[in-house]
């Protein structure tokens, strides 16, 4: 009996956790917390003794190499710069393992469900505050706008893909249900003014249709056509992404003449810079840690110092590209560690024969890391890597059902 009790009270326990964990990926700084007591439940539950059943799920592996490589990385980098920038934040991709390996099906809707609630509540507040407010991401999180349209857009890809895979059901109302869902979440994005994660979002709908209707021409088309059609209608009825286009290229107009203190300009100085330094360490790069310093050092002197007022405009955080960032820490070696993290979170979808969305997310991911370093986000990386081990285990125990059924 007292082992029943035990049990139990360690379950519930279980999916408390699991629970708070899906809340805790909002707030500002709460993730740590989130991850703490993800560990401590994963341990409590016996994780260790799973850790070679882990090594089999392909993301768990890309994670572990990715990871490592920067642990390697120490050992060529200035131990007085190590603890510089935000380049530790790479180490939250380990919270997949205890998750994924929390994960069953008696737990599953608890965290999917909470997933879901905590989803559609940052959506509500960060809407609500556009609407009545006029500002942007979420003031009461302390969630910037990148974070907020990087939502929106991982939002859009799930609802247009779970609309398929409910129409396929043959259950149509859901499915239109969904993809109403995608087109408001679209219309939030649109008035954000993160153009990158905007891009990043319709380069991987694009990238849906293409794959989805390959063979059926006239649908193809008709989907292309519609998010055409929705990318000029809600352009032209979006004051802040007019204002964020005619930003664009005066910033490139003065980028020009020489100015760099604006956001376009500071990335391409940034990315100028960037370059250089792994030109110079290309095959391992300078060391975990070091990229921040090289650049404060090198601007200095680097094209007689054209660069040198830069970190008056913006503090030196990163380089606001993935592979750029990755590089300049870890040279190519770092880039190949990468490459081989999103083929391992694809083969990952593959494997569940859910290999649309998995492709959809990796190319967001991909897209998004060419003007912004994406994974260094507190916030939608985890949340990712959340819907990938649901989605994941989802598929697992859908197939086993369907297993048993036939027998």
């Amino acid at each position: 009996m007292e082992e029943w009790i035990t049990q139990n009270w360690r379950e519930l326990f279980i999916r408390f956790v699991l629970v708070l964990f899906c809340f805790t990926l909002w707030p500002k700084g709460f993730i740590y917390w989130g991850m703490g007591l993800l560990v401590f439940a994963w341990l409590m539950d016996g994780g260790i003794s799973r850790c070679s059943d882990l090594l089999q799920e392909p993301l768990v592996m890309g994670i572990l190499v990715f990871c490592g490589l920067w642990l390697l990385g120490l050992l060529w980098s200035d131990s007085a710069a190590i603890f510089q920038g935000k380049w530790r934040k790479y180490f939250i991709l380990l919270t997949f393992i205890p998750l994924f390996s929390l994960l069953n099906k008696e737990r599953l809707p608890w965290a999917a469900g909470a997933l879901l609630c905590s989803y559609l509540g940052i959506v509500a507040l960060g809407g609500y505050q556009w609407a009545t407010q006029g500002t942007q991401g979420i003031a009461l999180l302390d969630m910037s706008y990148l974070s907020y349209s990087s939502a929106l857009g991982a939002g859009v890809i799930l609802a247009v893909f779970l609309g398929w895979e409910t129409l396929s059901g043959g259950k149509r109302l859901p499915s239109v249900l969904l993809w109403l869902t995608a087109i408001l979440l679209l219309f939030l994005q649109f008035n954000q003014s993160a153009r990158g994660m905007l891009i990043a979002t319709q380069a991987a709908l694009l990238l849906m249709m293409v794959l989805r209707y390959r063979i059926a021409w006239r649908r193809l088309a008709g989907g292309l056509f519609l998010i055409m059609a929705m990318t000029v209608l809600f352009a032209a009825s979006s004051d802040i992404f007019r204002d964020r286009l005619q930003q664009a290229v005066a910033d490139l107009h003065a980028f020009q003449q020489g100015y760099y203190q604006t956001s376009v300009g500071y990335r391409l100085a940034m990315w100028d810079v960037g370059l250089h330094g792994i030109a110079e360490h290309p095959l391992l790069g300078h060391g975990s840690g070091m990229a921040e310093k090289y650049f404060d050092d090198s601007i200095a002197t680097y094209k007689q110092g054209i660069y040198r007022k830069l970190p008056e405009f913006q503090e030196t955080a990163h380089f606001h590209n993935e592979l750029i960032e990755i590089g300049m820490h870890l040279g190519l070696l770092g880039i190949l560690a990468f490459g081989f993290l999103l083929w391992c979170w694809f083969r990952s979808f593959r494997q569940s024969q859910v290999a649309l969305l998995g492709s959809a997310i990796v190319f967001f991911i991909f897209m998004s890391g060419l003007t912004d370093t994406f994974l260094l986000y507190g916030r939608i990386p985890p949340f990712l890597l959340t819907v990938t081990a649901i989605t994941v285990c989802w598929r697992k125990y859908q197939k086993n059902s369907g297993a048993a059924g036939l027998k």
